[in-house]
């Protein structure tokens, strides 16, 4: 049986059902797979599913007196490894003694990881995101002498990309959400080879939408709907000041944004700074069972980040026969092909924003192909099921063949000692 450790920064979390599914195609597989956490996080929310992965995970922070302890001697007893950690830490973290202190934080969380799996015979490590958890992973793996590997999404390669040379050159390989990404990667990481990258697609369940009814089409304003964290990356205060100018336009249009997250507070002081209590609503978070009635009265979901990858909410939207109008970055064209599947405007625009939001409304009675193209394109490319068992084969392809390879060096190395 294949043991595979699998760490996200936070697990489990209910914004990154994702991370779940992977591992539950894993385990369908035969494959032995440890949870682990970068962070410990509190059981608080989570369904009965989410719970019993919960009661099973590891988690790294924060460490016990006596792990720290264990944790510093297994990097101070390996030097050389030691070295390969530190190095980077002084040459790829710019000059922020807060980065370096950071990195070294995590060093010592990845040998306490690799103090704690040593004994259960793992194979590999997978970390999710390229964010503090793929350092430990790179950490773990070097010390237990495994492979590594990891998935970037958004901003964990184009905002926070921390260390990202190191673990590019450490992994055995990575996967990638978007073409973007992966041509993002090998331009700004020329040293890394191309097999290396895999771009390996997020999906959705296939949605059959319930019709509106023509009483409901008369009566409801023009909503837009925006699901995701509220976190800066969002920019959700451009969405706002958006709908602040409509209503200034004289349109009527309401806002749902359903989420929760750090900016809430200063979301609402600018809803009412702006008068737009009776417009803007803040829901807060929603299972994902509970947004279907979202999305059925929604006109037209709309996305303001500054940083993605390829959002699945986007997806789950168009499934829904959904319009959507996101920013033209990263990998959303992939996604989203202007007038076709849905609208794209110039990220930061307020003007190309509000103009697509006006020749949207104006010209929504015959917009009806787009949404059904939407749908069609998702459930040809981006497809739960049939992606998960994608990433579920290439990985265990991959790591079969790491063992190959590590078999004949050992091989090789046995030849030349004799």
């Amino acid at each position: 049986m294949t043991t595979v450790a699998y760490i996200a920064n936070e697990f489990p979390s209910v914004l990154e059902p994702y991370v779940k599914d992977e591992i539950g195609e894993l385990r369908r597989r035969g494959v032995r797979v440890i949870c682990c956490s970068g962070k410990r996080v509190g059981p608080r929310g989570l369904s009965g599913a989410d719970r019993s992965l919960w009661d099973e995970t590891r988690f790294f922070q924060p460490l016990s007196d006596n792990d720290l302890v264990r944790a510093t001697r297994r990097l101070a007893a390996d030097r050389s490894a030691l070295w390969q950690f530190l190095k980077p830490m002084f040459w790829e973290c710019g000059s922020s003694p807060n980065k370096r202190l950071r990195a070294l934080a995590h060093s010592v969380m990845g040998a306490a990881m690799a103090e704690e799996l040593e004994p259960m015979g793992v194979e590999h490590i997978h970390a999710h995101h390229g964010y503090f958890a793929s350092w430990m992973a790179l950490v773990a793996a070097r010390l237990l002498g495994i492979g590594f590997s990891f998935t970037l999404h958004g901003s964990d390669l184009l905002q926070r990309a921390d260390l990202m040379a190191a673990k590019l050159r450490a992994c055995r390989f990575c996967f990638t959400v978007s073409d973007f990404n992966r041509n993002y990667i090998l331009a700004h990481y020329p040293s890394t080879p191309e097999s290396k990258v895999i771009v390996r697609r997020l999906g959705v369940d296939r949605v059959f939408p319930s019709p509106v009814s023509a009483d409901q089409e008369q009566q409801h304003r023009f909503c837009l709907l925006a699901v995701g964290r509220l976190h800066r990356v969002k920019n959700y205060s451009f969405l706002i000041q958006a709908c602040a100018a409509l209503r200034d336009e004289g349109l009527d249009v309401i806002c749902w944004l359903v989420g929760e997250g750090p900016e809430r507070p200063a979301l609402e002081r600018q809803i009412v700074k702006l008068r737009l209590q009776d417009r803007v609503y803040l829901t807060g978070h929603m299972p994902s069972v509970s947004l279907s009635g979202y999305y059925r009265h929604a006109d037209l979901v709309v996305l303001t980040s500054q940083s993605e990858g390829i959002p699945v909410v986007l997806m789950e939207a168009m499934a829904h026969e959904k319009l959507v109008l996101a920013p033209a970055i990263t990998g959303i064209p992939e996604l989203v092909e202007h007038g076709r599947t849905g609208f794209l405007y110039e990220a930061g625009s307020l003007p190309d924003f509000l103009s697509s939001v006006r020749w949207i409304l104006s010209n929504k009675t015959s917009l009806a192909g787009v949404p059904r193209a939407a749908a069609a394109n998702v459930a040809c490319f981006y497809n739960r099921q049939r992606n998960l068992r994608s990433f579920a084969d290439l990985l265990l392809a991959r790591i079969a063949e790491s063992g190959t390879d590590h078999a004949h060096s050992l091989l090789q190395q046995i030849r030349l000692s004799v």
